[in-house]
């Protein structure tokens, strides 16, 4: 599913239109990034949880040389499913 794809699915779904949709669903993500990138952390009880990670220095290797090099620690963003995703994604078997 593309994001044309989503509005069409939310706006079927909230009954409104897809310019509405799509400013909502845009606006959503650009405020779960702004947030993210502001080192906060947004839970959506039951989807989960977005929040920045610290990924450490640590050693790699140049591919085409086979040289070693330092990759430098970094901040990257992280999501977590929450229960109710991860139930509905893979429904406990009796």
């Amino acid at each position: 599913m593309n994001k044309g794809e989503l509005v069409d699915a939310v706006a079927e779904k909230a009954n409104v239109t897809k310019k509405e949709a799509d400013a909502i669903i845009s606006a959503t993500i650009e405020t779960i990034m702004e947030s993210v990138a502001s080192d906060d952390k947004v839970t959506l009880v039951g989807f989960g949880s977005f929040e920045p990670r610290l990924r450490k220095a640590r050693e790699g290797r140049n591919p085409k040389t086979n040289e070693k090099m330092i990759i430098p620690e970094t901040t990257v963003p992280a999501f977590s499913a929450g229960k109710a995703f991860k139930d509905k994604v893979a429904p406990e078997k009796e």
